[in-house]
């Protein structure tokens, strides 16, 4: 892929600037998942899947006021996970992070969920729902390593037949200067691996053995197309959503933003059978921290698209491949498939 090869960490966090830090409860079997911005950052997103969970996307769009953003949160807890933003949001402004409004300044945290409320864990929390917590531990948490697959936003993900995960990978693309990384929290309606193999749906996209190394299935399985969908083995239709965050250290727009959220899409769609479905609330933030300049206009920015979906998928799938058991789960681990 032109030279194209992992960051050192292999981790949204070889993108300069940029820190993860993950807040979970085992016995909750859920978390949070939150990227600091060390400085704030130019951002956009792009929502494909027909169920989401948002809040703060509206002010991403490039036509909207707020060019950058301090922080992005993934939460577990489908609505309740909301409130992750407003721990992460208490944390940065005790740091005297945010947008200025006269002598006030107001974090800017957009955020994300997923469904993970049917997967065995104890959510009888009561009057007080653990996200702000969570998501203010998660912030403080921030690092350049941090741990993937059972943790954070992933720790109680599914997929159809597998348990699920948060993911991680990174891209540098020496002939452009600049370095692509993806974080996503793999909880889909479909599947990631082809047929009920151990193959990866995103295995034509892997670098060396990051998730098994195992390439594609030969021969091909003829049941690869088969509908191996989580609603239909059991009944719960809302159990779903992968969402994401698309990173770079180049230097763009909020509308060069929305385009490269676009692009990580087709990063679900290679990695995840089938994505974008009426009950996933797929959703692609994008980050750029603008230390590199792009220096060849146009086509720079087709690299640097590429890069963003091969990197997506890498980064589903090792979502998955990092996941770990736990009791009650619903879901094996990919390490268990024989």
């Amino acid at each position: 892929m032109n030279g194209w090869t992992p960051g050192s960490r292999n981790l949204i966090t070889d993108v300069e600037g940029l820190s993860v830090g993950n807040a979970d409860d085992t016995r909750l079997k859920s978390g949070v998942t939150a990227l600091l911005c060390h400085e704030p950052a130019t951002a956009a997103v792009q929502v494909l899947g027909g169920a989401p969970g948002t809040r703060e996307t509206d002010l991403l769009e490039p036509h909207n006021l707020v060019e950058k953003v301090d922080a992005i949160v993934l939460s577990g807890g489908s609505a309740f996970g909301l409130d992750a933003a407003s721990g992460a949001m208490s944390a940065l402004a005790e740091s005297g992070r945010g947008f200025a409004v006269g002598p006030q300044r107001v974090p800017i945290v957009p955020a994300a969920i997923l469904f993970d409320l049917l997967n065995g864990g104890d959510k009888a929390w009561g009057a007080t729902p653990p996200y702000r917590d969570l998501g203010y531990a998660a912030l403080r948490a921030g690092t350049r390593d941090f741990a993937l697959g059972s943790h954070g936003a992933g720790t109680g993900a599914m997929t159809a037949d597998l348990k699920g995960g948060l993911g991680s990978a990174s891209t540098h693309l020496p002939q452009v200067g600049v370095t692509v990384g993806a974080l996503a929290a793999v909880n889909p309606v479909g599947t990631a691996t082809v047929g009920g193999t151990r193959h990866f749906w995103a295995a034509p996209f892997e670098m060396g053995s990051e998730f098994g190394g195992l390439g594609m299935p030969e021969p091909f399985p003829q049941n690869a197309s088969q509908l191996r969908l989580k609603h239909r083995a059991a009944d719960n239709p809302r159990e779903n959503t992968t969402i994401a965050i698309i990173a770079t250290d180049a230097r763009l727009s909020k509308a060069e933003c929305k385009r490269l959220a676009i692009a990580a899409h087709d990063g679900f769609a290679r990695a995840i059978w089938p994505s974008h479905t009426p009950l996933d609330g797929d959703l692609v933030f994008s980050v750029a921290t603008g230390r590199r300049e792009l220096k060849h206009g146009a086509g720079d920015m087709i690299d640097l698209c590429a890069a963003a979906s091969a990197t997506m998928a890498r980064a589903i799938a090792r979502g998955v491949f990092h996941a770990k058991p736990a009791e009650k789960d619903p879901r094996p681990v990919w390490s268990a498939r024989t």
